[in-house]
């Protein structure tokens, strides 16, 4: 006679017995927080009403920063500082939908780094409305149709967004913050094999952050550039043959296989973006202690020209971290410098190198200033 198996550890009465009040009591503090939670909505409802008859703004970046450093440095534990960060951010971002939904212009289709990023900042509650290019996220953000934009500026392997760069010169919108986005790039397809794939498609900076990669295992693939990751996503998963490079969001959002994880040749590779609106949707952040400001310039074609630019930040001891040219099209060999200094406007050391920058330059203009994470 054959012996009937034992039950499995999980399924004992003891175990049950254990768990059956512990369950109680997460049932129990479940019902105080989603009480306490909708106590807050409320009270931001009423936050939405007094902002609405002062005509201050609805979204306040340097707020949001502040509460959530704040409950980050209260934090007993044993939740990490991170998950409290990422639980707040979604928490004020379902109650500043209730006082006001913020429209924020991203490139799409849904599933790229951008979106991702303008999640990491707004949070899941954002209204986001999804731009072919970088140039839509500019036209949608002046024109008002939406009151932010997310716009990639920097990557750390393939250096400036130029079309980005471009963009800010006679764009009316500002920079008012930005994410660092670690990126890692994935190689998706609708079949779970490399063998066969003809074509490799991505936005044009992805397929240059995997350059060695994919001349290494996908040598004779052809490399089509198109506006976005989530788009090489979207159209591979038309055609067996075609594989995309994109994010494992993008992997989801059109049901295609993660063929190869992580395939951009610098593991660290990150991207910049920036935040843009309007001046009249959000002023200038205030200092917040940790700031960087952008700026863009020229200078007359003359000998010296570009060194004379150097000699007010020397002088006040402002740090430039980024310098960046691009061409003016002219036709005369004359360049717009980009420059992000540490600092911000407000603190008198700064104040001073951009006043005495400004005398010295042909073209000047600031495109925002805003904090930057440690």
């Amino acid at each position: 006679m054959t012996a009937s198996p034992s039950p499995s550890p999980s399924a004992s009465p003891a175990s049950s017995d254990n768990l059956a009040p512990l369950r109680e009591r997460i049932d129990a503090l479940d019902a105080q927080l989603l009480d306490l939670l909708n106590q807050r909505a409320h009270v931001a409802e009423l936050v939405g009403e007094v902002k609405k008859r002062e005509g201050t703004p609805y979204f306040r970046p340097d707020r949001v920063a502040q509460v959530i450093e704040k409950v980050k440095r209260n934090n007993p534990g044993p939740l990490k500082g991170a998950h409290v960060e990422a639980i707040w951010r979604e928490i004020m971002s379902a109650c500043l939908a209730l006082e006001s939904p913020q429209r924020v212009a991203v490139l799409g289709p849904e599933g790229t780094f951008c979106e991702q990023a303008a999640v990491e900042y707004f949070g899941g509650a954002a209204d986001l409305v999804y731009c072919a290019t970088f140039d839509e996220v500019f036209h949608a953000t002046a024109a008002g149709s939406a009151q932010y934009g997310v716009v990639g500026v920097e990557n750390s392997t393939e250096g400036a967004v130029a079309r980005s760069l471009d963009l800010f010169l006679h764009s009316p919108a500002h920079v008012v913050g930005q994410v660092s986005l670690l990126v890692r790039h994935n190689l998706l397809c609708s079949r779970n094999t490399l063998d066969d794939i003809e074509v490799v498609m991505a936005h044009p900076q992805a397929l240059a952050q995997c350059h060695g990669w994919l001349s290494k295992h996908l040598p004779k693939a052809e490399r089509r550039a198109v506006s976005s990751n989530a788009e090489g996503a979207r159209l591979a998963a038309t055609n067996p043959a075609w594989a995309g490079i994109a994010s494992e969001r993008a992997a989801t959002q059109f049901g295609l296989h993660i063929v190869a994880h992580a395939i951009q040749d610098d593991p660290y590779n990150r991207t910049r973006f920036a935040i843009i609106c309007l001046p009249h949707t959000l002023a200038m952040p205030p200092a917040s202690g940790r700031d960087m400001t952008s700026l863009v310039v020229s200078v007359p074609n003359r000998p010296g020209a570009v060194h004379d630019l150097l000699v007010p930040l020397k002088t006040h001891k402002v740090s430039m971290t980024r310098f960046e040219s691009r061409p003016a099209r002219t036709g005369q060999w004359d360049y717009y410098f980009y420059i992000d200094l540490d600092g911000h406007p407000e603190q008198p050391h700064v104040a001073a190198a951009l006043a005495e920058l400004r005398e010295l330059c042909a073209f000047f203009k600031i495109i925002g200033a805003y904090p930057v994470k440690a």
